[in-house]
Order: C-alpha cells, then sequence, then structure tokens
C-alpha cells in the first residue's frame, strides 16, 4: 500500500517535472519568436488623405537620429496586399532604417477594411495613387522631400517608371519586375508547366486554353463571354476579369525612360517561374544603362520573392523560417545589399 502511494506520488512528480519543462520549451520558443519578430524602427499607422485618395497606411521611422529622413515608398505586387505584406515587409523596413531611411506602405484598396477595390484599378491608377502618397509625404517635416524613392515588386513594374514621369523620384529598388503583361503571362504558363512535368498534350491545351483568352481580351469580351468560353470559368471572377482586361497590354519598355539616370537597384531571381528574369534584365540594361544609374543583382537560388530555393522546397522549413527565423527567409545578402545601396545614396547626397 505504501509503495503503491510512493509509485504513485511518484507518478505525479514525473508528470509535474515534463510538465514544467514542456512550458519551459514553450517559453523559450514564444521568446525567440518575438526576438526574431521585434525590429528596430518605430512604426505608426495612420490615414492618408491626399488627392482624393484615402490610404490605411504604416509609416517606419529609424530609433533615434536625425529629425528628417529619407523615404522608401513601397509599390506591392498582385494580389490582395495589406500594408505590412502579412509582416513579411519588416525584416526589409528594419534594413532601411538601418541605412537611415523611413518607408511608407498601405493596404490596397479593399485589403484589411481599406476603402474601395484594387482590381477596380488600372496601372496608371496605381501610379496616381503612388504619387499622392508621395505628394502626402513631401508636406511632413520629418521627411526629406528631395529624397524619395520607390521599392516595388513583380506587378509594380508597370507603376513604378508612371511614377517617374509624375513626380520624380530619388531613386529605386525593383525586385522581380515585369516588362510586358503578355510576355510575363506566357513565360509563367511554360515554366509552371515545365515544374509539373506535364505531358506533351496538356501542354498544348494550355496553351490553346491561354491563346482563347487572349483572343477574348483583344475582343473586349464581358465576363459572361468568357465563362461561356471556358466553360465554367475555371475560377476566374468578373472583378479580376476586368483587372485583366484593364490592364493586359501593359509595356514598361518606354516608360522605363523616365529612370534613366535614376539610381536604380535591380533584383532577379534564378528560380522565378512567374517573371522572366533574363528578359527584364536585358530590357533593364538596354533602357537604363546608358544613363550609368542601374545595378543589378542576381541570385540564382531565389524565387520571385528572393526567398531561398532550399527553403521554397520544403513548405514545413519554409513555415518554421517564417515564424521562428524571417530575417533567414531571404537570400544571402539581399537585405544587407538594399541597405548598402541606400547608404551609397546618403553618402553622395
Amino acid at each position: 500500500m505504501v509503495r503503491g502511494k510512493l509509485l504513485r506520488r511518484r507518478g505525479w512528480r514525473a508528470v509535474l517535472v515534463a510538465v514544467t519543462v514542456l512550458g519551459l520549451v514553450v517559453a523559450g520558443l514564444s521568446g525567440v519568436v518575438v526576438w526574431q519578430n521585434s525590429y528596430a524602427m518605430n512604426v505608426q499607422r495612420m490615414t492618408i488623405r491626399e488627392g482624393g485618395h484615402e490610404l490605411r497606411a504604416v509609416l517606419t521611422t529609424p530609433e533615434g537620429g536625425a529629425r528628417r529622413h529619407p523615404l522608401v515608398v513601397m509599390v506591392h505586387g498582385d494580389g490582395p496586399t495589406d500594408a505590412t505584406h502579412e509582416d513579411g515587409y519588416q525584416p526589409i523596413w528594419e534594413a532601411f532604417a538601418r541605412a537611415g531611411y523611413a518607408s511608407l506602405s498601405w493596404d490596397k484598396p479593399g485589403v484589411a477594411g481599406a476603402p474601395g477595390n484594387w482590381l477596380h484599378q488600372s496601372m496608371d491608377d496605381r501610379a496616381d495613387e503612388v504619387a499622392a502618397a508621395i505628394a502626402w509625404a513631401r508636406s511632413r517635416p520629418d521627411i526629406d522631400g528631395e529624397r524619395i524613392g520607390l521599392w516595388g515588386a513583380s506587378q509594380a513594374g508597370w507603376v513604378m517608371p508612371k511614377v517617374a514621369k509624375r513626380t520624380g523620384v530619388a531613386f529605386v529598388i525593383a525586385v522581380a519586375t515585369a516588362v510586358n503583361w503578355l510576355q510575363q503571362g506566357r513565360y509563367n504558363l511554360l515554366a509552371e508547366l515545365r515544374q509539373e512535368h506535364a505531358s506533351a498534350a496538356e501542354v498544348k491545351e494550355r496553351i490553346a486554353k491561354s491563346d482563347r483568352t487572349r483572343e477574348l481580351l483583344r475582343r473586349g469580351a464581358s465576363y459572361e463571354e468568357y465563362v461561356r468560353a471556358m466553360g465554367d470559368g475555371d475560377g476566374m471572377t468578373a472583378d479580376r476579369w476586368g483587372f485583366i482586361g484593364r490592364n493586359y497590354t501593359a509595356d514598361a519598355t518606354d516608360d522605363l525612360l523616365a529612370l534613366r539616370g535614376v539610381p536604380v537597384l535591380l533584383f532577379l531571381g534564378g528560380l522565378d517561374v512567374n517573371v522572366d528574369s533574363a528578359d527584364t534584365e536585358t530590357v533593364y540594361r538596354r533602357q537604363l544603362e546608358p544613363g550609368g544609374a542601374l545595378t543589378v543583382r542576381n541570385y540564382p537560388d531565389a524565387d520571385h520573392s528572393m526567398v531561398k530555393g532550399e527553403l521554397v522546397r520544403s513548405g514545413l522549413r519554409l513555415a518554421l523560417t517564417a515564424i521562428f527565423a524571417p530575417r533567414s527567409l531571404f537570400a544571402p545578402h539581399y537585405l544587407a545589399d538594399q541597405e548598402n545601396f541606400l547608404r551609397g545614396l546618403r553618402s553622395r547626397s
């Protein structure tokens, strides 16, 4: 009887120890998560009302130091992106802050409760929106209005040169930016088919379907016509069809001339299946190198978002890295290259 009680006590003690150890492990991991997701910068949320636009924005500034900061304005890629890109921008903003730069970003219209609908925008509408944000920033005493530049990814390749035409910018950081909408779409289709090891028959079918879609766009077909032609609409919504119809002729080639002479840092990923990195580099070099201000960084083992290939190939590792070490998501030197680029601009001003 006594021995049974002792065993039970020891059992409870073992459980208590195990629970305590588990609690310490959880607390430790929680501490790591908090530490790894804490960034050396000040963050303010605000609403911008400028030029008929209302933008739900986030402004980050360096800790301490100067009273007036140069500014990086973020230009999102495709999709329903919020101001922080689900916190994915924060390691980038921190790199900017280390270089002494503030950052400005906002929820796309219709995202996170923001007014409007981003799918109703053309690339010109988006450029007007960015220009309005820059006008607002130039009115602030804590922003150096002469040193405002752009950071943009993917679809931003059609927006940033237009902004430069409208309002002028001090620099551009371009991440896997697209040049021609239709060429990008075909490149993406073929790259995904190769990735999926699609059969010759499937490749032929998918290309034919893409060609039918292009013909419908050229004819200005309605969404209802698209659905009838495709059978079930293939997941396309009316808003998305309208967005594509407004923008499918986008081509940045001529607009890029507005950036000639402006310091441009272009990032390209060797694993990018969304944008043809080789084509983008060729066009940027042809249009911008005569101005002598283009810098190109190629990361052979990075995807469209400059995320390391080893993480892209493992969903679990990608998720764990995003939680426990978000600064390590990106290709080596990606964050440092941006910081050094911006520091170089400050040293020349």
